[in-house]
């Protein structure tokens, strides 16, 4: 008796686990509209960046016109520095793309 009560708990443990792991709270979409958010989110991050690499080179044409060598040096690693954030969010969006088609393929929808 006692092995039959004992087996039939482990297979309700089991049988458990495999349950969780299927729930997901009837809202298969969650993953493609988090991507898309996301997406979305690095459009609007790589504009902000833009506008800022475009008044960084405008203080840096200055720097240089009044012959400001110094402030022309922090203006070009100020540059540098928003070319490498605009570099991470286009491989963000990239990625995120990407996970929109294979989660389109995969019916995640």
């Amino acid at each position: 008796m006692k092995r039959t009560a004992v087996g039939i708990v482990l297979m309700g443990i089991l049988g458990a686990g495999s349950l969780i792991a299927e729930d997901r709270d009837g809202r298969s979409d969650r993953d493609v509209r988090r991507d898309y958010a996301d997406r979305r989110a690095d459009y609007r991050d790589m504009a902000r960046d833009r506008a800022k690499m475009a008044q960084d080179r405008r203080e840096l044409r200055e720097e240089l016109r009044e012959g400001d060598w110094r402030g022309a040096q922090r203006e070009r690693a100020e540059l540098r520095k928003e070319y490498r954030d605009l570099n991470h969010d286009r491989w963000d969006s990239r990625r995120d793309t990407r996970d929109i088609r294979r989660d389109r393929r995969w019916d995640w929808r």
